[in-house]
């Protein structure tokens, strides 16, 4: 007798395929198209090859190679400062809330978690209110008056810091969550043979949670690669486009005033997914390549 297939599962998983096909897979793929075309969002788009990633890459004259290259570089600056916090600090804070003597553990988990749970509008207005020339808590506690946006490193300072505050809730829940499920047989064992707890973290909590810390390290890193809305609220991309990101590039020359440059735009888009690409590929290989 013909064994009657099990249609339960396309239920479940049918929803999820159809969203991603018409909202991720289908823009994406046009997305690549537009990236060899000239468009402006309301006319055919034309196809001009790889004019558009020459521009971008090597016409030192054009003001694209000039925006490309300074929001990468904005971009750079922004994870190579904001992903090592996001990854340090949470984990101290989840291995922190795993001792045994600390108490109210879930109230601070709670505390630290429920920023994330804020949109980045009302995120961005209280961290403005704090650094308010005037009348912002840290003004007064430092007894001076910067104008933190219109400034460096503080223009910086304010984007990171908001971040982390936004951010951290999320890693350190799956870290805890990790952290939980190592054996205390292990730690008791070395608790025995005289480890004390810099020599447990390092020698028996890493190593354990490696594959929450690989994924962590990846899906932040490219989290923090798409960056766009901490510089536009906080500092508008300023002092002197010091602050502008590649994707604030992007969205001004897709959704422009004036002249749409899509096209352009688009290209600017897959490079910064090929970045995104192989560097995600690179740090999961490094961090992978010993694992048993």
């Amino acid at each position: 007798m013909k064994k009657k297939m099990n249609l339960s599962p396309i239920f479940f998983v049918g929803p999820h395929v159809i969203l991603f096909v018409i909202f991720i897979l289908l823009p994406s793929i046009y997305g690549i198209y537009a990236s060899f075309t000239k468009w402006n969002l309301v006319s055919d788009p034309v196809w001009v090859g790889m004019d558009n990633y020459r521009t971008i890459l090597f016409d030192s004259d054009s003001t694209f190679y000039r925006q490309f290259y300074n929001g990468m570089k904005n971009t750079l600056i922004f994870v190579l400062l904001s992903v090592p916090l996001m990854i340090i600090v949470p984990l101290l804070i989840a291995a922190s809330l795993e001792h045994k003597d600390v108490k109210f553990k879930n109230l601070f988990q709670t505390l630290i978690y429920l920023p994330g749970l804020i949109s980045i509008s009302a995120a961005a207005l209280i961290w403005s209110l704090i650094f308010n020339k005037q009348l912002g808590v840290v003004s007064n506690v430092f007894g001076s008056e910067p104008v933190w946006a219109a400034n460096q490193p503080y223009a910086w300072i304010i984007v990171i810091v908001i971040t982390i505050w936004a951010g951290i809730g999320g890693n350190m829940i799956i870290y805890r969550a990790s952290i939980n499920g190592v054996s205390e047989d292990l730690y008791e064992s070395a608790e025995i043979d005289g480890a004390g707890p810099v020599r447990k973290f390092f020698s028996i909590t890493l190593p354990s949670i490696r594959f929450p810390l690989i994924y962590t390290l990846v899906m932040t890193t490219a989290g923090a690669f798409n960056v766009f809305a901490q510089p536009l609220m906080m500092t508008e991309g300023g002092p002197r486009q010091s602050t502008t990101v590649l994707m604030m590039y992007i969205r001004d020359l897709a959704f422009s005033h004036g002249e749409s440059i899509a096209g352009i735009a688009s290209a600017m888009a897959v490079l910064l997914g090929l970045v995104i690409l192989i560097i995600s590929a690179i740090q999961y290989y490094l961090m992978n390549r010993n694992a048993v």
